[in-house]
């Protein structure tokens, strides 16, 4: 069966970094798009990063664009989610994604698969 496994979540002062991996299994890896969402409490999922199975191209939600960044290496079947200056409000469950969509624009309803999260609290 498909597992998607996230690690690297953690308790971080704000400006601190996190980096994010998330390991695949049972699935054609680089034949799908990978995408990180997050989950804020009291708060709706929202899509944060993804990038593409094909060309690698990638997208990031506004509120992260220049902080964050998305990687993956298609040898180990993971997908890396670099955090940088981060916030109070990027305090999240964070979860990944895999979907077979060549899109870079994407949402919650585009991911076949979901990994269980992972926890990140960062504090002012």
């Amino acid at each position: 069966q498909v597992q998607l496994v996230e690690s690297g979540g953690g308790s971080v002062q704000a400006g601190g970094s996190l980096r994010l991996s998330c390991t695949a299994s049972g699935l054609t890896f680089r034949s799908y798009t990978m995408g990180w969402f997050r989950q804020a409490p009291g708060k709706e999922r929202e899509f944060v990063a993804v990038i593409t199975w094909g060309d690698h191209s990638t997208n990031y939600a506004d509120s992260v664009k220049g902080r964050f960044t998305i990687s993956r290496d298609n040898a180990k079947n993971t997908v890396y989610l670099q955090m940088n200056t981060l916030k109070p409000e990027d305090t999240a469950v964070y979860y990944c994604a895999a979907m077979r969509t060549a899109r870079r624009i994407v949402n919650e309803e585009d991911a076949d698969y979901w990994g269980q999260g992972t926890q990140v609290t960062v504090s002012s």
